[in-house]
């Protein structure tokens, strides 16, 4: 584990984070690349933990300057050069209102967008690129990228700072709290981004499932698997690739994990942000949480569903909900009994009970992970993404409400994720293997309000489990 305490202390060295805001100015800049990038929330992040450690300021606005110029001119340079080609390729290829966008923003301020631009979101990224398609010369163009430049890195990057240089002071902040909440931070902008864009890319609309679709049929090996699997529809390779990477994540955190005596680093900073931040009004949340989340509230918050299954014969659809949460709770029981780590506060009803990994939180992201599958297949493609996000929102306090209470490390909570997603996608592996008939209409009313008196009546006359 000295190896990665190493890690976390070099995260947080000054010239890390000089070379991060460059980075991240260079990225939100560059292409389309900036449409899939939250620079804003990301160099705000970065400017704040260098401000918090006093990193000198005129590097930081220096690095922030020196990125967005290069990413504008390397925009320009495949614009310029490019021109005949970019329309045909990813993502403009997917998305040419992206394109038509811009180019009516560069018609009605000519030069000038370049300077606007930059400060636009929605074509900021775009406008450098269309620059060079349109021949714009290259002196109005560089004038205009770093005159622009200039201006964005200091309003861009001194808020952040700001904040960071005076939240220890006005706040009064536990100290050394910055690595968990990059940690959490990170953690969610991850997920964000892999059930947004990433699985996009991998569905059955997405590049890299063409791409792989193009291999498959160019290799006898591989074709017929990938005929026979088509033929129940979609090939599951977002269901796949979501397997892999979330069994990966959880084996190697758990190593982690059980290779360090007590908590790690990032626990202890989490619990002293956590205890900084109690009050009673969130306390009394995350009991209200507690209830929701642990068995009996499981139970009857899916009982109208399974009756209303059990009544339309959806035998398949039932037996995998049983097989999710039956399996999760399986590897919950299993797993702390394997590796009986110690909580940081064990309540009453907790007597007997190990931390690794959260139960609350892997049940919770089944729960919440399966139905926006299944909801996700029912609405258009473009509103999939949010459905996802949805999720997350929805998953993350359960999660955080753990930490609140007192009852879990982070790292029990990020291990409990990982647990969840796992199953998550071994269940949509297996209702992936062969055609299935679409639902009928669901009584969305009926069945929701079925679960909130059930839910209700659990909390309000029954202790937490």
């Amino acid at each position: 584990m000295a190896i990665a305490d190493s890690l976390l202390a070099l995260s947080l060295s000054p010239a890390l984070l000089i070379l991060l805001i460059f980075t991240i100015a260079l990225v939100e800049s560059l292409a389309l690349v900036g449409l899939l990038v939250p620079g804003v929330v990301l160099i705000t992040a970065a400017a704040s933990m260098a401000g918090h450690q006093m990193v000198a300021l005129p590097w930081l606005i220096g690095a922030a300057f020196i990125g967005a110029v290069l990413g504008d001119s390397l925009s320009y340079f495949l614009g310029y050069r490019h021109r005949e080609t970019v329309t045909t390729r990813w993502p403009l290829s997917l998305h040419p209102e992206w394109l038509g966008r811009g180019a009516r923003f560069f018609e009605r301020y000519g030069v000038y967008s370049v300077f606007f631009g930059r400060f636009v979101g929605p074509v900021r990224p775009i406008i450098p690129l269309i620059a060079g398609m349109m021949r714009m010369p290259s002196r109005t163009f560089l004038l205009a990228n770093i005159v622009s430049a200039a201006l964005w890195a200091p309003a861009y990057v001194l808020p952040g700072y700001l904040l960071g240089h005076t939240w220890q002071q006005r706040l009064d902040l536990p100290a050394n709290v910055e690595m968990a909440v990059l940690i959490l931070a990170a953690s969610i902008v991850i997920l964000a981004v892999m059930f947004s864009w990433g699985r996009a890319q991998v569905g059955r609309h997405g590049r890299v499932y063409f791409a792989l679709a193009r291999i498959a049929r160019r290799i006898p090996a591989m074709r017929r698997p990938w005929l026979a699997m088509s033929r129940s529809g979609e090939v599951p390779i977002a269901s796949l690739f979501l397997c892999i990477i979330a069994l990966t994540a959880a084996s190697a955190w758990t190593l982690v994990v059980m290779q360090h005596t007590g908590p790690l680093t990032i626990d202890l900073q989490a619990q002293r942000l956590f205890s900084w931040l109690a009050t009673p009004w969130l306390t009394d949340a995350s009991l209200l949480l507690a209830k929701i989340g642990d068995k009996a509230g499981v139970v009857v918050l899916v009982a109208p569903w399974a009756v209303w299954l059990l009544w339309i014969r959806r035998i398949d659809l039932l037996t995998h909900g049983v097989l999710a949460l039956g399996g999760i709770g399986v590897l919950n029981t299993l797993g702390k009994a394997l590796f009986a780590r110690v909580r940081p506060d064990t309540p009453a009803h907790l007597m007997g009970s190990f931390s690794y990994p959260s139960a609350h939180t892997s049940t919770w992201v089944v729960v919440v992970g399966i139905s926006a599958t299944f909801l996700a297949a029912r609405v258009p493609r473009q509103w999939r993404m949010w459905v996802y996000w949805l999720a997350i929102v929805i998953a993350t306090p359960m999660a955080l409400s753990r930490l609140a209470l007192g009852v879990h490390w982070l790292s029990d909570l990020i291990g409990g994720a990982l647990l969840g997603l796992v199953v998550c996608a071994l269940i949509q592996l297996n209702w992936q293997r062969r055609y299935r008939a679409p639902l009928p209409a669901i009584p969305w009313v009926s069945l929701l309000t079925g679960s909130l008196v059930l839910i209700s009546l659990r909390v309000m006359l029954f202790p937490p489990v």
